[in-house]
């Protein structure tokens, strides 16, 4: 089921949601105050403002477990460059309301299958888990405990990770700070409890089944304090540094956090033009209308109009009409223009007879149709 989120939600929606020491809300939300003396943000990602309208329009009581889908612009402040804008679009979707492992699969096997149909060859999937919050206290507790002393090592955004959110230093893009915390921690897996670790393990198992490739990343944080569990990326080498096409995870944790019952979630977003940039060839996409009405004179015009009109409504059929008044030569010379697969053309002769001459303008082969058939033939040609 489609869900559609406002652009412009409260920034505490994304504060609480995300993280007061994530990069994004600290450097590249776009916030404002409005005339209300409200502080108000352009949508810099997805997922939150879904389950605000999860909670919102009463979906948990009213459907419970639910599998919704998504697209459209998100905006961070970012400086733009190859992989990066300002406005960017993303399709995504969210399964709310299943703590299953099965259901981390089918969202992953998800995001694999649509990067397939539309021809993308060559991406990975790196995968990992954060475990609870339990666990992510300890991870954060180790890791402040393996870098405790060595914080000149880091780099200088990691350095204030260090002490305001320690796992974004696992997040970092950095690459001679991510190699040295590499070399002395082992990663996530490590602090993973019992139930989370046979979580993960039963997430794996059904990819194998599915016969989904992946790789497990042990460093793989993502860069959102409501993932819990199961995170995963996909990534692919023609985008350079910025290589991530998408992401997602599981977020246990935030309807509740949004103030409604405790409800397992498992999600994940594409960037739209960071997966047009990993195509090998864009596709594509057929050009052209389906039909032009050609046509001499004032009555024959209306009888095109009417005709294409019940074109247009009942077959979802695309047709143009001329509408600056031009000659029947320059009428075709527009059909070509505009890619038309067929002409009808209505002289004099037609209307008398109540007829259309239909021109195939590939073969340039043309045939009269009687005015009572021509709907029924040209739905034939063209409705599958």
């Amino acid at each position: 089921m489609e869900i559609r989120t406002p652009v412009i939600e409260e920034s505490s929606l994304f504060v609480r949601s995300l993280g007061e020491g994530t990069d994004i809300v600290e450097k590249q939300m776009f916030t404002f105050i409005d005339r209300g003396e409200r502080s108000i943000t352009l949508r810099p990602e997805a997922t939150a403002s879904v389950v605000r309208a999860y909670l919102e329009n009463n979906l948990v009581n009213e459907m419970g477990f639910v599998k919704l889908f998504y697209m459209g612009p998100m905006f961070r402040a970012e400086r733009p460059q190859a992989g990066r804008m300002r406005q960017f679009h993303q399709i995504g979707v969210e399964a709310i309301g299943s703590q299953s492992p099965h259901l981390d699969a089918e969202v992953i096997a998800l995001m694999a299958g649509l990067l397939d149909s539309l021809g993308v060859i060559g991406y990975n999937i790196k995968i990992n888990s954060l475990g609870c919050p339990k666990d992510k206290i300890a991870l954060a507790d180790g890791l402040r405990k393996t870098l405790s002393g060595g914080q000149d090592r880091l780099c200088d955004d990691c350095k204030v990770r260090y002490e305001k959110n320690i796992l974004r230093i696992l997040d970092c893009k950095n690459e001679s700070c991510r190699n040295s915390v590499r070399m002395i921690f082992k990663g996530t897996p490590e602090c993973l409890c019992p139930d989370c670790k046979s979580h993960f393990d039963s997430v794996r198992r059904s990819l194998d089944e599915l016969k989904i490739n992946y790789t497990v990343d042990p460093y793989l944080v993502r860069g959102l304090d409501y993932y819990t569990k199961t995170t995963f990326e996909v990534t692919h080498k023609k985008l350079g540094a910025q290589d991530a096409i998408g992401a997602g995870g599981r977020y246990d944790n935030l309807v509740e956090e949004l103030g409604g019952p405790a409800r397992g979630a498992c999600g994940f977003a594409l960037g739209m033009e960071r997966t047009v940039m990993a195509l090998d060839e864009t596709p594509v996409i057929p050009e052209g209308i389906c039909l032009y009405f050609a046509t001499m004179g004032e009555e024959e015009y209306r009888v095109a109009f009417n005709i294409a009109n019940e074109l247009r409504t009942r077959g979802g059929i695309s047709c143009e009409l001329d509408y600056e008044g031009k000659s029947l030569k320059a009428q075709m010379r527009s059909a070509d223009r505009l890619g038309a697969k067929y002409t009808a053309i209505i002289g004099e002769d037609e209307l008398k007879a109540h007829t259309l001459t239909l021109r195939n303008m590939a073969t340039k082969e043309q045939r009269a149709l009687p005015e009572h058939e021509f709907v029924a033939e040209i739905e034939r040609i063209f409705v599958k």
